[in-house]
């Protein structure tokens, strides 16, 4: 099963690369979808069933539709290139490998040489998640959906033609 697990890990760098390079929303917005969906598989192998559907369910199925459809709705075409800074050329490179060298010393620390006690299994339970989520973090739920809603409103209003 480790090797299921790279090739979702693959896949999912992959799409994630091509949501950034892609030139069309749509587009984008598909491989976004195909990010989510190697996101499940991992979640799935890692043993949290729950998360791994909620993951297909809410992000792949109803909030990337949502997003599909503000794209729709504002009709954005074909992305042109622009002008690029001479700053942003100059520094881009060195600040990108900043970065990768920064997120591999991160990732270095998680895992020491010395072998340290495993942390206890967590209850990835439907009931275990709904109870966190409803009484410990309501007020973060409830404001992302207000978010969203935002989102969505504001896409409406700016595609709104004036008759």
């Amino acid at each position: 099963m480790p090797i299921l697990f790279y090739i979702a890990a693959v896949v999912a760098i992959l799409a994630g690369l091509n949501v950034i390079l892609q030139r069309t929303p749509v587009y984008s917005a598909l491989s976004l979808i195909v990010v989510l969906g190697a996101l499940a598989i991992v979640y799935l192998l890692l043993g949290a069933e729950f998360m791994a559907v909620i993951q297909v369910i809410v992000y792949a199925g109803a909030i990337m539709v949502l997003f599909v459809f503000v794209i729709m709705l504002l009709n954005a075409g074909h992305e042109g290139p622009g002008q690029r800074s001479k700053l942003a050329h100059w520094l881009g490179v060195p600040l990108v490998l900043a970065f990768l060298l920064e997120m591999l010393a991160v990732i270095w620390k998680q895992f020491p040489a010395a072998s340290t006690p495993s942390p206890a299994p967590m209850d990835g339970s439907a009931a275990a998640v709904g109870n966190l989520l409803f009484k410990g973090y309501v007020l973060p739920f409830e404001v992302t959906s207000v978010l969203i809603l935002v989102a969505v409103l504001g896409a409406v209003v700016l595609a709104k033609k004036e008759f």
